[in-house]
């Protein structure tokens, strides 16, 4: 029987069948060497070799008899590399039967060939010690580490190998040392990481996460899973291993350092795959995240809405238990610093804001569980990377709503308290706020929101227009671009915002943003276009001289956009026939979405 046919094939067969063959072969082997008539000598050196590695077999097979489980890679890779030289040792034996001196120059057999055999002899010997040395149930005293033959080339693969097999075998205090050495080593280069997940890392490290009863072994595993998740195949592999509801138990269950941990792992794995993204949505994981990030910041009965709300959703027989575990925890961060409760709620809210990016289910969730409530409370009170974080989340809710309709009527009814408060907070940091970082977000989200918006509430043009005199470009487009929402035929009500738009002075700065940049030019002239076309008879327009403006543009941007041409063609018509008094029929607005 060929057993050489390839680590490959040698991982698909049966554990048992890996583990057996092996000392079949050295059994057939010692039989061969008693029969061989020429090099004895040679042959007598391959049976005492082959013996030593024959007890080495059983010894290991005993030990994997005597434990429910073991960790079986470097099991499968060694067993075939000794499986491949003791098939070798066994021909080369075999050719050693003959008398004949012909048939002994005919077989080619030297002595060069045993020295080279005798040489895989040992190295085999050497994994298998290796091998030994780490399945011996492991140690109190940490990771000794240590080469084998087989990874004379590759020294990472010894380490990993160790480092795992330590996390199925070792005590908790040394698979807590284990898992902070697997973080160090997967920190090195994307290389190491994908070793160790394709290695069966993952799996002992979500068992890890779920030791409730040591936060350091939960922080080590949580920190380390992070570091493999930085890219799709990373959090992807996490998933497919089952850990995100083990990830999402913790969250829930854990002290305060656990769950900044687990909350900076979820933003990661959605960060970076949406099959994860998707995952943690329907493991409910965005309830929990909510109400820590409500933590210390609602009212009293805010916070036991929100508690009720994450609970409801679970069979009845598990409310109590789940409800009693969060009491709990809610106590014990009472008492924490300020600084880590702070934390805490910073990685919650990038966590959010991960989940909710471009998947409008998650937003609807988020707007489902009071989120809005908490993130407006959150942009008021709060400053730096949580208040930012809050924002952003809004921004990704306001855009999923733009997109679409069923979201922007329950979120975002002109009669809904949170979206009255998420507004007023908009509305509050682009009027004071300086910093492009927070005004961008916050203009594009009202600009999300136009459609939202009755003709009478004007109080959202005012700070939009007072922007496009902003000193950074990037804030000056983005409120270009926020009120073409607002004039744009798709909004059912860009006539009246059109006027409000030009009442509120717009035309001079839009004029003087016609020079600038190609980005800022282009969404300037956008809007001007919308204005003539849904407001030309205004006087502004008139005084500003914007038909040669357009009638210029017109020529510089032949050939260039199309859809932009056709766009300044159609302004200039309108105009036209504003400026002969001729009045244009009402514009029949291209889309209408309430």
């Amino acid at each position: 029987m060929d057993f050489a046919a390839g680590e490959d094939h040698h991982h698909l067969q049966p554990i048992e069948h890996v583990l057996s063959f092996p000392i079949v072969l050295s059994d057939q082997i010692r039989h061969a060497v008693d029969d061989s008539k020429s090099y004895k000598l040679e042959c007598t050196e391959v049976g005492k070799l082959v013996d030593h590695l024959s007890i080495m077999l059983r010894s290991f097979v005993r030990l994997t008899n005597a434990t429910p489980f073991f960790y079986d890679r470097p099991v499968r890779r060694i067993f075939a590399d000794v499986t491949r030289t003791l098939n070798r040792a066994l021909t080369l034996v075999r050719k050693c039967h003959r008398r004949s001196i012909f048939l002994r120059v005919v077989t080619i057999v030297s002595t060069a060939d045993f020295r080279k055999l005798f040489t895989l002899l040992d190295a085999s010997i050497g994994d298998m010690k290796w091998l030994l040395s780490i399945f011996d149930g492991g140690s109190d005293s940490g990771v000794v580490l240590s080469l084998p033959p087989i990874a004379s080339n590759d020294p990472i693969i010894a380490w990993v190998w160790s480092y795992i097999s330590s996390l199925y075998l070792s005590p908790l205090n040394v698979k807590i040392e284990v898992a902070n050495e697997l973080c160090s080593l997967a920190n090195d280069n994307d290389r190491n990481k994908k070793m160790i997940a394709e290695e069966g890392g993952i799996p002992p490290l979500l068992k890890l996460l779920k030791e409730d009863s040591s936060p350091e072994a939960q922080i080590a595993a949580a920190t380390t899973l992070y570091n493999l998740a930085n890219n799709q195949d990373g959090a992807r592999l996490i998933t497919s291993d089952l850990g995100v509801p083990i990830i999402v138990q913790s969250l829930q269950k854990s002290p305060i350092r656990v769950q900044i941990s687990v909350a900076k792992l979820i933003r990661r794995m959605a960060e970076n795959d949406e099959v994860s993204q998707e995952a943690f949505a329907r493991e409910n994981v965005i309830r929990p995240l909510v109400t820590l990030l409500s933590f210390d910041t609602m009212e009293n009965q805010y916070e036991k809405q929100s508690i009720h709300s994450i609970f409801k959703i679970n069979k009845a027989g598990s409310v109590s238990n789940a409800a009693t575990t969060w009491s709990v925890n809610r106590k014990e961060r009472e008492n924490e610093p300020y600084e880590l409760k702070l934390e805490l709620k910073r990685s919650c809210s990038r966590a959010l804001w991960m989940l909710a990016r471009g998947n409008l289910a998650n937003s609807k969730i988020l707007t489902d569980t009071k989120g809005l409530l908490v993130l407006a409370k959150l942009i008021e009170t709060e400053t730096g990377e949580l208040q930012t974080n809050c924002l952003m989340n809004v921004m990704e809710i306001a855009a999923a709503a733009e997109s679409n309709a069923d979201l922007r009527r329950a979120a975002f009814r002109t009669n809904s308290p949170a979206a009255k408060a998420v507004v007023d907070q908009l509305l509050k940091l682009i009027n004071e706020s300086e910093i492009a970082g927070i005004l961008i977000p916050a203009i594009r989200s009202i600009g999300s929101l136009a459609r939202t918006f009755p003709a009478r509430e004007t109080r959202v043009i005012g700070p939009l227009v007072k922007q496009l005199s902003h000193q950074n470009p990037e804030v000056v487009t983005e409120s270009a671009i926020a009120l073409g929402k607002f004039a744009s035929p798709d909004n059912f009500l860009c006539t009246d915002h059109s006027k409000t738009i030009i009442e509120f002075g717009v035309v001079i700065p839009l004029m003087r943003l016609l020079r600038g940049n190609d980005r800022t030019q282009h969404h300037a002239l956008v809007l001007l276009c919308y204005l003539a076309m849904h407001a030309g008879n205004s006087e502004a327009l008139v005084q500003a001289r914007v038909l040669t403006a357009l009638e210029g543009a017109d020529k510089s941007i032949a050939g260039q956009h199309a859809e932009l041409r056709q766009l300044v063609v159609e302004a200039i018509h309108q105009l036209n026939m504003y400026h002969s008094g001729v009045i244009p029929s009402q514009r029949v607005p291209v889309s209408f979405s309430p």
